[in-house]
């Protein structure tokens, strides 16, 4: 039964990822707009337009090109950029390795912190500590990234390497391949700026759904028989009350693959949030739509893996 469940989550992706391939189709191929004229520039004849438009591809019919389109992304083409000439997968490729470890390293960090936080919260609720924990919840929730990436910038960097101490690197993104210690140590303050904002959203998420579950009638039961504190609040609590945490992870990470544009820019890391503001701004469709592809390819796979977590955490997902 399991399997079946997966085999039909597989099959909702593929329809998914899909409907996007169409949606973007229509989007920038369909719409109002012609890149070859963007392309040409302002001074460019008609003769000009139209022989890029034939170099590309849009003097066919609408059908025709999302057949070629389609066919292409079947057997892994992305295309090429309109104004390099260059593979759309080589570009992106070059760019994924930053972002990804950006996302995964900041969730490693922001779900140790975030539900920590919260289950110390719930278990000890109205209390200062809890009082506490919530103001800066609030205070995280409510800082800008960016501004959270400059004050560590000044305060870390700047500072630090001003006084003799250059324990951070400066802007820049070291391959995993140069070294485990590099990469981590270029990506430390990235890390925590992604981070502060991100794990005061799983704490309060975390709290809530912690407080709900240790008022089910079975953890009130676990207790009466006399199991130790701890367990009820690990084995028996927290297990059930993660439920809503990994479904706001599978949304965060998927999201945030597709780009995390502002801290990317603030520690000029390049990356997919970089890669695709430059290809908004010069209108380089093919590198836009490889890019959606790449967010909405994400976004299935971790919900693909949130749905796989949910019958491991929870026996009642699994019966259902």
């Amino acid at each position: 039964m399991f399997r079946r469940f997966i085999v039909r989550r597989v099959l909702l992706g593929v329809l998914v990822l899909w409907l996007v391939t169409l949606g973007t189709f229509c989007m920038f191929f369909v719409a109002p707009g012609d890149p070859a004229r963007t392309l040409a520039g302002r001074q460019a004849t008609e003769e000009q337009v139209a022989l890029i438009r034939h170099d590309l591809g849009l003097d066919q019919p609408i059908l025709v090109q999302y057949g070629s389109y389609m066919n292409r992304l079947i057997h892994g083409d992305l295309g090429q950029s309109y104004f390099n000439g260059e593979s759309v997968g080589t570009l992106l490729a070059g760019d994924l390795p930053p972002t990804a470890s950006l996302v995964l390293g900041g969730a490693v960090l922001w779900l140790a912190v975030g539900v920590s936080a919260g289950v110390l919260s719930a278990t000890r609720a109205r209390s200062l500590l809890d009082r506490t924990l919530t103001l800066v919840a609030l205070g995280g929730v409510s800082m800008p990234t960016f501004v959270v990436g400059l004050l560590l910038l000044y305060l870390l960097f700047f500072q630090l390497t001003k006084a003799g101490w250059p324990i951070f690197p400066p802007d820049s993104y070291v391959p995993l391949t140069a070294g485990p210690w590099e990469w981590a140590r270029h990506l430390i303050l990235p890390w925590v700026t992604l981070a502060t904002v991100q794990a005061a959203v799983y704490l309060r998420l975390t709290r809530g759904s912690m407080l709900d579950v240790l008022g089910d009638d079975y953890v009130r039961t676990a207790r009466a028989k006399g199991v130790p504190e701890r367990r009820v609040i690990y084995r028996h609590g927290l297990r059930a009350a993660l439920t809503p945490v990994v479904t706001q992870l599978g949304v965060d990470i998927g999201t945030l693959i597709g780009g995390v544009v502002v801290t990317e820019s603030v520690f000029g890391l390049g990356g997919i949030g970089q890669a695709v503001v430059q290809a908004f701004v010069s209108g380089d469709l093919p590198v836009i739509m490889g890019v959606v592809l790449i967010a909405s390819g994400a976004v299935v796979v971790a919900n693909l893996a949130v749905d796989i977590a949910y019958g491991l955490l929870d026996a009642r997902v699994r019966l259902a």
